[in-house]
This record gives structure tokens, sequence and C-alpha cells, in this order.
């Protein structure tokens, strides 16, 4: 079971000046929920090497035994010090994908054409893919093989417009993520602010926030032992 996580390369907040991300509980959550399940990860970014990781997922508290527990785990950080570069990744040498939030992928992700190209082959070849919080963003511009949008007709969720008017981003960010996907004729729906709530709909699972980020990698990991 080979499965690749997708991290983002943007570290700017629009143009507050600080900084973002990804998010770290929704990167080690499902790294040891995968692992546990024996899977073989290799992380990827747009620009490869160190993702920027959103400095406010790391304050004590945002922090998690799963964030602790990766920060003092060399192997996972390692990992993360080395992201291999997206453009470099073949779909093909994978059984499904993972994608963490954080604000960063709503910059970069949600327009990368590698990032785009590689959710449709992943879904098209059957293998499911899985994203959290922000990350479902980066579902604006996939489409499937009629050109529909992806999430068209698809029960999915993610972070809510209440939930980033919480963190007083409403304005900052480049579009919010449950107006997109309701925008998209996604079927969405959600669960109580910051409470964990996930949806799948075949191939596609779709998680609202941080605290999904455990039960996302753990329906991901039923789709591929149901394979």
């Amino acid at each position: 079971m080979k499965v690749l996580i997708v991290l983002t390369s943007h570290d700017q907040l629009g143009d507050t000046g600080r900084k973002t991300g990804f998010w770290l509980e929704e990167l080690a959550a499902p790294y040891y929920r995968l692992k546990a399940a024996g899977a073989e990860l290799t992380l990827a970014s747009p620009k490869g090497g160190r993702p920027p990781l959103d400095p406010k997922s790391n304050e004590p508290s945002s922090q998690t035994d799963q964030t602790r527990q990766f920060e003092a785990d060399p192997e996972a950080m390692a990992a993360l010090a080395s992201t291999a570069v997206l453009s470099t990744v073949d779909a093909t040498d994978f059984d499904a994908v993972f994608y963490p939030g954080g604000h960063g992928p709503l910059w970069d992700l949600a327009e990368d054409r590698d990032s785009i190209d590689l959710i449709q082959t992943f879904v098209r070849s059957g293998k499911p893919a899985a994203l959290v919080c922000h990350a479902p963003g980066v579902l604006r511009h996939v489409v499937n093989e009629d050109g529909t949008p992806l999430v068209a007709g698809r029960k999915v969720t993610g972070f809510t417009n209440t939930e980033e008017e919480g963190v007083g981003l409403t304005d900052v960010v480049p579009f919010l993520v449950e107006d997109m996907l309701v925008e998209q004729g996604g079927v969405y729906s959600k669960g109580e602010d910051w409470a964990s709530y996930v949806l799948q709909d075949g191939l596609l699972i779709t998680g609202q926030n941080p605290g999904s980020s455990a039960a996302a990698a753990d329906l991901l990991v039923e789709a591929l032992r149901g394979q």
C-alpha cells in the first residue's frame, strides 16, 4: 500500500505579512494512521524540500499527541525535510493520495496544474483521494473526463465559512472553501464548527477541519482495503 501525501509550498497569508503553510495536525495524525495500517508514505510539494509550516499550527493550543510525536520522530522529520517535487511524481506509483490542509493550498495547489492532473489521474484510475480542511479547495479546477467539476453531485465537506470567519480570514483567503464547493455543484454538508466531520462519496474522501484528519485517514485506509 503506497500513499502519496501532497503538501503546500506557499507560505504567505495574502498581503497580511503573516506566514502560512500546511497545518501540522493534518499531516501528523494521518501520517501515523496510515503508517499503522502498513502504508509506505511519500511526501511531495510543488517546490520540493521542506514545505512551510503554518506557525499557528505549532502553538501550544494547537498541538496534539500526534504533532508532538511527529516533531520528535527523526524518520518523520527527515521525510518532511526532503519532500519530492510534485511535477516529478508519477500517480501510477501510488495506490492513494492524501492532501493535508492549512491555508497555503488555497494559493498554490488549487491552481497547480500538476496537482490538478494528479487528482484527475488518481480518480480516473479508480484510486481514492482524501483531502481535509482547506485542502478540498484544491479540487477547484479538477474535472471529470466530460469536463464537469469533479465535485458536482458528490457529497463533500471542507472548512466552513463560519470556521473561516472564526479565524478572521474571510477577507484574506482567495476563496472560501465552502462557497467554492457549493458553486461547483458539490452536495456540501458540515458538522459543528471544529468537530470531526468526514464524508466519502465513491473514491473521494473529504474532512471538514483539523480535527477531521484522523477520521479521513481511517476512511482512506478502509477504501484501500476494500479495493
